[in-house]
């Protein structure tokens, strides 16, 4: 530990106990009146700490606004006592280090302190006590002053022992928050002009519905954390199948990053909502999971396939369909999976599925598939130039593909001269946007409508 922060530390002991002495000198028996009210109020503290939320680099309690209502509701000394002993109950219980300890409990000793004499400094000089609007002036500055020095003095903390300037700490950390905790001052002064209108039962129902409320947010967010590890565990299993697949067969990677950016392409040209466009792009990048099940023999196969291969090879689509509709999200894009080997004439696989029967999404999918084959340089055969692919898509129109769908993508290749690479892998991992997937899979439990 360097000098500074020793020197920093001992600084913080003689603030601590300055503080506790102070506040006992100060203390005044109405301060304590009533005593349910200090004990709701230190009772609030201690368990919201407890039910305290952490999100992201956030930690989340109402301990705060437990402590503002001290000082502008009983005066100094409870608002010490509340603030050392909700700190030192919950620094035991997450096991704080020493130094941490002492930081915590000086600042949350002197801060209540420094802000409950300048509310009482102020008694006989206003009509604090009998004005309620100066009264939720006074409250909301004591706020804002307060969170100002508690972020002075942590964050100067952290400086002195990390290294961390305080104005990039001021960036990353104060600012983002500024707007919830000017909230927060907005819902402490409402409470505390409540408490003298109403009394000390309103202030405690209030305090059992915030510690409710902190309760199931806290719930909520570890269930949603829950739902985002299941969700990259079975995206993961998705990705890592696909990834082996390539590594089997070099061009499917590729392949699948390319119909997805195709798929995307035709669905929004053919008036697709941006919830299809999103589904289209994700069932051409699982379109040929149902491959991961081909033996080498098929996968890599360089001479005509027996009738026995044919069968494997047409189960292709209800393999992938029956992985992807694990994930209870996915149901549409299994849907869409199973149909992209239907056609448009009804000779397809596995349903025979004939015109409009078949889905439009899967439609997208079997043009995006058939023109990214026919052109691709790392087909088994020798690929066709855009103009000849386009020729085989319009002869295969009212057969094999959607005649409208064949003109929207013919159209769209004119106008945008659409192109993808063909010569390098596809980078799947970044068309899979593997992180926005799981965050969008895990709100509600479901991604597609």
């Amino acid at each position: 530990m360097s000098h500074r922060s020793k020197r920093l530390l001992v600084a913080e002991a003689v603030l601590l106990f300055g503080a506790l002495v102070a506040a006992v000198a100060s203390s005044r028996e109405s301060d304590w009146d009533p005593i349910g009210l200090v004990l709701v109020l230190l009772g609030l503290a201690i368990v919201s700490d407890l039910l305290a939320l952490q999100h992201t680099s956030q930690r989340i309690t109402g301990a705060f606004f437990a402590l503002v209502l001290a000082m502008a509701l009983c005066g100094p000394a409870p608002a010490v006592l509340i603030g050392f002993v909700s700190v030192f109950v919950d620094s035991l219980r997450r096991r704080l280090a020493g130094h941490k300890l002492l930081t915590n409990l000086a600042t949350y000793s002197a801060i209540p302190l420094v802000v409950a004499l300048g509310i009482r400094a102020l008694e006989p000089v206003t009509d604090l006590e009998t004005d309620e609007l100066t009264f939720a002036f006074v409250v909301f500055g004591a706020f804002v002053l307060a969170n100002v020095l508690n972020f002075a003095m942590i964050s100067g903390d952290i400086s002195v022992h990390l290294g961390i300037p305080v104005s990039r700490q001021v960036r990353q950390i104060f600012v983002p928050v500024l707007p919830s905790e000017l909230a927060g001052a907005v819902l402490t002064v409402s409470i505390a002009v409540l408490y003298r209108e109403t009394g000390l039962a309103a202030l405690a129902l209030l305090a059992l519905v915030l510690v409710v409320f902190q309760y199931l947010i806290r719930e909520l967010l570890r269930s949603q954390r829950r739902a985002e590890e299941l969700a990259a565990l079975q995206l993961g299993v998705l990705a890592s199948m696909l990834e082996t697949l390539a590594l089997r067969d070099r061009m499917t990677a590729r392949h699948s990053a390319a119909v997805a950016r195709y798929a995307r392409a035709l669905a929004e040209a053919g008036g697709c909502s941006r919830e299809q466009q999103e589904l289209a792009h994700t069932a051409g990048l699982l379109h040929d999971i149902g491959k991961f099940s081909f033996p080498d023999s098929i996968l890599l196969a360089e001479q005509p396939l027996s009738d026995e291969d044919w069968r494997i090879v047409r189960r292709h689509p209800e393999e992938g369909a029956r992985v992807v509709a694990r994930m209870e999200a996915y149901g549409p894009v299994a849907d869409i999976i199973l149909g992209h080997h239907e056609r448009w004439d009804g000779q397809g696989y596995p349903r025979a599925l004939r015109g409009d029967e078949i889905p439009l999404l899967a439609r997208v999918i079997m043009i995006a598939d058939a023109y990214d084959v026919m052109i691709a340089r790392d087909s088994y055969r020798r690929p066709r130039t855009s103009s000849e692919a386009i020729t085989e898509l319009r002869r295969a129109a009212g057969t094999q593909f959607d005649p409208a769908l064949v003109e929207t993508f013919v159209a769209l290749l004119s106008d945008r001269g659409l192109r993808f690479r063909h010569a390098d892998d596809a980078d799947f991992e970044a068309e899979l946007a593997f992180e926005r997937r799981v965050r969008k899979y895990a709100r509600a439990g479901r991604v597609f409508a």
